[in-house]
């Protein structure tokens, strides 16, 4: 089993990777305009401390790139970058373009864990892609809001949702017996505390040279942002659970936000004897990021699902 790693900047099909035209977002979200403002090199830009300004820049790009009218989120729920978003997706249609050739796109189903009231990777999926996508969710007011952005958008027939009833279960008791994916998609939570999150937050902005906010600019509820034993003890638990549904999953993935937890991965995915890992390097500006992908199914190009 050997890990194969690649790396670019922002993915060629990403619409984002020109930046933020500012003069269409506000067409699209004339809310948006109230916090565009001249940044320091002159050019139009928002204040990303403000999390009002980032929920309308985000307002503003799902409604212009992906079609969703209706979109709103809960104060203090998690309000996601959507470029990077938008390359986790993007490289998972790669990944399944190189590995299943033979699939039609309408025919893959998608599964997010830890969609989160933002909802935003189905929305990129369905979208971009036209898959079935199920989001899975262990807040009930998080799935409340995201079932509130499907309904508005009609989307019903493409993006459904689940609850986890165990907080200490991944896919058990949301993959249901005989059911099959073709993908399943994670952003994990990043820290082992609270304490640990607003640290982390503080540390960002000094190194910026500016005074820490007072809370996270893209927010983010407990379960969104930190779990015991951190990404490390997430990410362990998903490998080991993910062994039970090796024949209802073609691909397993996860964002892995620290390069640090990497061995642990390829570590505890020896253990489970994946078949196949790869590893797929993301970039947006000077952040770098990465999904690992692992499948326990041999002979993928001759799968028909």
């Amino acid at each position: 089993m050997k890990p194969e790693l690649s790396s670019s900047i922002l993915h060629t099909r990403n619409l984002h990777g020109n930046g933020y035209d500012f003069s269409v977002l506000t067409q699209a979200h004339p809310t948006l305009s109230q916090y565009v403002r001249p940044n320091a090199y002159g050019d139009a830009s928002i204040d990303f401390a403000n999390p009002q300004a980032v929920k309308a820049l985000n307002h503003a790009l799902l409604k212009h790139y992906y079609g969703v009218a209706v979109w709103d989120i809960p104060k203090n729920y998690l309000c996601p970058p959507i470029p990077g978003r938008a390359d986790y997706v993007h490289y998972l249609a790669d990944l399944l373009a190189e590995s299943v050739p033979n699939l039609n796109p309408e025919q893959v189903r998608l599964l997010d864990i830890g969609t989160g009231a933002n909802l935003v990777y189905p929305l990129i999926a369905s979208h971009a892609y036209g898959w079935q996508c199920v989001g899975v969710d262990i807040d009930a007011k998080a799935l409340r809001n995201a079932q509130q952005i499907v309904e508005g958008n009609g989307l019903q027939q493409q993006i459904s949702l689940r609850q986890q009833a165990n907080a200490a279960s991944i896919f058990k008791g949301v993959i249901l017996p005989g059911e099959q994916f073709t993908l399943t998609l994670c952003n994990p939570p990043f820290h082992a505390s609270a304490a640990e999150a607003q640290a982390g937050t503080q540390r960002k902005w000094r190194g910026l040279g500016k005074k820490p906010p007072q809370a996270l600019n893209f927010g983010g509820q407990s379960n969104e942002l930190f779990c015991a034993g951190g990404e490390a003890a997430f990410l362990s638990a998903m490998i080991s659970e993910s062994r039970q549904f090796g024949k209802q999953c073609v691909w397993f993935t996860t964002l892995v936000s620290k390069a640090s937890n990497l061995p642990l991965v390829y570590r505890e995915l020896k253990k489970v004897q994946a078949v196949t890992v790869k590893t797929v390097g993301m970039a947006q500006g000077q952040k770098q990021s990465r999904f690992v992908a692992w499948t326990f199914q041999a002979e993928l190009s001759k799968k028909r699902i």
